[in-house]
């Protein structure tokens, strides 16, 4: 049953049960992260799965020979077998069990590895529309969680299985002795079980339905505690607001938790009120018999034991079934993660991207609308580039600047026209050759919480990833850099931050680890401007390339860009008219349209948009 949003209510049984197809996927992946442990894991299982039926037989045999010993004499050679061999099966139980936890927990560590890997690498594959679909990160959140706590169903499943091994072999010594004393093992166990299952069920609900707002927890979390937030935390004094926010959604959980909780609790200790009478009738069943003559003590001792550990079976049995079809439900939402596929694509066998580029892009009436949106981004776009063209986009925020820069790097496929690339269709090559043709440094570029080197070599990882792999984790100054590496520093300023980092190029930045140095938004942005360097694109993109820049060293990097850019495309995207002047052409946006065209000169005397802008920044200077 779901509700109006989407998400479940109540589960049904098949539902619940349906959901256990995933099981065998999990194992399939367990088996591949490591077979001889698996194996191992497996064995250790089987074989603990008879000790205790073993133990509770031998404790039998102990008893009846103590009895007969005082009837006929003893015979201590059988008595100290006995007890010999009750003493082995106890070690050997107690190093099965510490075999199986050290095994399960070396499989365990290499399964949830595994399964964060996978989880990276195909969120890698995945869109940037399904990035900013806030419907893909309740998924992305599940996952996310589910790649550890997937960890406890694999135990699970594998402790199901021992119990319905020692479950058969104890029935089986039951139903030897009397059926009705089997018959009563099953009823005193199921009202346990159908309760437990009941609220399993629901409590699954209640967390599938409120993922968004743990989401949110999560951020308020990271809003009221952490360094990038800090300063406005403190100026506008948000702290009380945050944590008031903080603690109104945390209450509304934990409600509806303990009601939910209280309610299991009632249930199952009157649901196990009915189990326990099932069971000392079957106990007062077999002191009848035992009374009468028809068993011995040692058989009362063994049944009783027999029937109290087959209801435990049982019983773990029946809750663990429920308990995996529970947690099926979440492996559910894991290889839901797994299923969805990215809709930007290269088909098999698609050419490269031509090297050198000769004709340039066009856009022909191109047209898109962000998924979820009636808005248009951009529309009846109609626009060329050309090979060695310098072209600055300008307009208004919203104007569709970036937009243009994201279908150009194929992050986004048109809605509707097309963009050729030597007269051809962008979709239909490679994309990967796409993505490397094309250099972007975005004006939110990302601060990596890594080392100096590091930040500068994932503008072309490729060619870094050597030297970085190889690279000692250490701070050692002395250690030569990557030639590249050195290069894309010294040609885009960056290089000149390297007096205040003790460890040059091999300081870690940021805050977040050990001895890191932060910096400012100008000297970050000469790092990111860095990546450019490293990158050998044919079309250069810079988004507000020198925003956080002075005047002094914004006119130091305009004077070096020019030698990067070199006979490549380029496209620049600035609002101030200082940087866009150098640019052979300039495009002005406007509604997500193109409205203007032309040079600086051209643009400033047809008295449009750009000049309007134009004068109203030159104006702040006279």
């Amino acid at each position: 049953m779901a509700s109006r949003n989407g998400t479940p209510e109540r589960l049904t049984w098949r539902e619940r049960f349906a959901a256990m197809r995933y099981v065998p996927a999990l194992l399939v992946l367990v088996w591949r992260t490591h077979r001889a442990l698996t194996f191992t894991t497996a064995v250790l299982r089987v074989v603990r799965a008879f000790v205790p039926v073993a133990s509770l037989w031998i404790g039998k045999l102990i008893i009846d020979e103590v009895i007969r010993s005082r009837a006929d004499g003893p015979n201590w050679t059988r008595l100290a077998i006995l007890v010999g061999t009750e003493f082995a099966i106890a070690i050997g139980s107690d190093v099965l069990g510490r075999g199986s936890q050290l095994v399960e927990g070396l499989l365990g560590d290499l399964f949830t590895n595994r399964m964060s890997i996978r989880l990276m690498e195909h969120a890698a594959t995945l869109d940037l529309a399904q990035f900013e679909d806030p419907d893909f990160y309740d998924h992305l959140e599940r996952a996310r969680r589910n790649t550890t706590g997937r960890l406890g169903l694999l135990a699970q499943v594998l402790s199901l299985a021992q119990d319905a091994l020692t479950l058969v072999t104890l029935s089986a010594a039951l139903l030897a002795f009397s059926v009705w004393l089997f018959v009563l093992l099953v009823v005193a166990t199921l009202p346990s079980f159908v309760g437990e299952a009941h609220f399993a069920s629901l409590q699954y609900s209640l967390l599938f339905r409120r993922t968004p707002e743990r989401r949110q927890l999560d951020y308020l979390r990271y809003v009221g505690a952490s360094l990038e937030t800090a300063k406005e935390v403190q100026i506008f004094g948000l702290a009380p607001w945050l944590i008031e926010r903080y603690r109104q959604l945390s209450d509304l959980f934990y409600d509806e938790n303990k009601v939910l909780s209280y309610r299991r609790a009632g249930v199952g200790a009157l649901l196990s009120l009915l189990g326990t009478a099932g069971y000392y009738g079957a106990y007062a069943l077999m002191l009848v018999r035992a009374v009468a003559g028809t068993i011995s003590v040692g058989t009362l001792t063994f049944l009783a034991g027999s029937f109290s550990r087959g209801r435990s079976a049982i019983q773990n049995l029946l809750l663990g079934v429920s308990s995996v079809a529970e947690q099926a439900l979440y492996l559910k939402d894991l290889f839901t993660f797994f299923e969805m596929k990215p809709t930007i694509t290269a088909r098999v066998g698609a050419p490269p991207v031509p090297r050198p580029i000769t004709k340039g892009f066009v856009f022909e009436d191109v047209g898109f609308a962000y998924p979820g949106s009636e808005r248009w981004a951009v529309r009846h776009i109609n626009l060329e580039l050309r090979p060695g063209e310098r072209v600055a986009l300008v307009g208004l925020n919203g104007a569709g600047k970036t937009t243009l820069v994201k279908l150009l790097s194929r992050l986004y496929d048109p809605s509707e026209g097309r963009i050729l690339l030597d007269g051809r269709d962008l979709r239909d090559y490679d994309l990967a050759s796409v993505r490397r043709a094309v250099g972007v440094i975005f004006q939110d570029f990302v601060r990596y919480d890594m080392r100096f080197d590091e930040n500068i070599a994932v503008g072309e990882i490729d060619s870094a990833r050597e030297y970085l792999d190889q690279a000692p984790r250490n701070d050692d100054a002395a250690l030569e850099p990557h030639p590249a590496v050195e290069s894309a520093a010294e040609r885009s300023l960056a290089s000149s931050l390297l007096p205040r980092l003790p460890a040059r190029y091999r300081q870690m930045l940021g805050r977040r680890f050990d001895n890191g140095v932060d910096l400012s938004g100008g000297e970050w942005q000469k790092v990111a401007l860095a990546r450019a360097y490293m990158r050998d694109a044919q079309l250069l993109i810079l988004d507000e390339p020198t925003a956080a820049l002075d005047a002094r060293a914004e006119y130091e990097v305009f004077m070096r860009f020019a030698e990067l850019i070199g006979g490549r495309m380029a496209i620049l995207i600035s609002h101030r008219f200082s940087t866009v002047r150098m640019a052979d052409r300039i495009v002005v946006l406007q509604n997500g349209a193109v409205t203007e065209q032309g040079t600086h000169e051209e643009l400033v005397r047809a008295g449009g948009l750009y000049a309007e802008l134009f004068d109203m920044q030159a104006s702040g200077y006279r």
